[in-house]
């Protein structure tokens, strides 16, 4: 008898140690649906689909999890939804039609895009106070925030510039010029390069934000594929700095890029106008927002293979992961 527990305990223990380490929820902001979308990690299903407000774009989460902030673009404001209940709890000040914001990496304050209104917004989230307006280039959207939170960028549509800003004085302290349309920015972790994306430019910008030098233009060319329709957007890095995916649009493509060569290696075909992208804190899983066939790529970062397609709501634009 003993023999026969030890023996099913042996087993339950090898089952335990198959059984993924880590689930998270996947939280998907519907533009069009006017709703979020939440799905399971691990099942690769979706749990929940919950109304918001209209026109949701940005889509962040607090560090805890505790609460998702999302744009609501045609409400200016924000949304604070409880995850435990996926309800709305608190509306904050963001400026006209918020688009694209981010989180200090603190966790507060907020820095909000105002695609209307050419400034950035910067709120206190505890206090749901304005700090301050920071005038930026025309059509202000991407934003991304070094490691250390001591530098802001912006991009800026129709400037085409990406605008450093200092996050202790709220003033602008340098501008690049980049490619036409710059959508997206993002640090690497180290904060020692940041990746701008190009929508009408097809391409995306390498910089060193210490020495605001640009370090690579990288081009996409895909067989088959006319240039105008390869528009990147979103981008993510990995922790350690080897590996870049970038969204581009309605060539229906992420493109794998080697981070130190800035090589393009591999498109990986997904749904119809991919537009951010998302990884879980592992890095094991990257999801990809397909705007125009309504549903989500999962794709394995290891393999460099789309694992699945998700049925979302209707325009899916952004995407954010829980933190645990």
């Amino acid at each position: 008898m003993i023999g026969r527990l030890l023996a099913l305990a042996v087993a339950a223990a090898a089952m335990g140690a198959a059984t993924p380490a880590s689930a998270y929820m996947v939280y998907v902001s519907n533009e069009k649906g006017n709703s979020i979308t939440v799905i399971d990690s691990t099942t690769q299903e979706v749990v929940k689909t919950v109304p918001i407000g209209r026109r949701p774009r940005g889509i962040t989460i607090s560090k805890d999890g505790k609460f998702l902030y999302v744009c609501a673009s045609d409400e200016d404001g924000i949304e604070v939804i409880d995850t435990a209940t996926m309800k709305v709890v608190r509306t904050l000040q963001s400026g006209p039609d918020p688009e694209l914001f981010i989180l200090h990496p603190s966790g507060n304050p907020l820095y909000i895009a105002n695609e209307n209104d050419a400034e950035v917004t910067v709120l206190d989230v505890e206090k749901n106070q304005i700090l301050a307006q920071v005038p930026v280039g025309v059509e202000p959207e991407g934003m991304g925030i070094s490691p250390d939170g001591k530098l802001l960028v912006n991009t800026s549509e129709t400037t085409n510039m990406a605008h450093f800003i200092d996050t202790q004085t709220f003033q602008v302290i340098d501008s690049v010029l980049v490619d036409s349309r710059p959508r997206f920015a993002e640090f690497t972790k180290d904060g020692k390069r940041l990746w701008v994306s190009a929508e009408v430019g097809g391409t995306v910008t390498v910089i060193d934000p210490a020495t605001r030098d640009i370090l690579k233009t990288i081009d996409f060319q895909i067989p088959g594929v006319t240039a105008d329709t390869i528009q990147p957007v979103g981008v993510r890095v990995t922790r350690d700095g080897k590996t870049a995916f970038a969204a581009l649009g309605p060539a229906n493509r992420v493109a794998v890029i080697n981070a130190q060569t800035f090589e393009v290696e591999k498109y990986l075909l997904v749904g119809q106008r991919v537009w951010q992208l998302a990884f879980t804190p592992d890095e094991k899983l990257l999801y990809a927002t397909n705007g125009n066939s309504n549903d989500v790529s999962v794709i394995d970062v290891e393999s460099q293979k789309v694992l699945k397609t998700i049925a979302v709501g209707e325009a899916p634009w952004g995407a954010v992961v829980s933190p645990q």
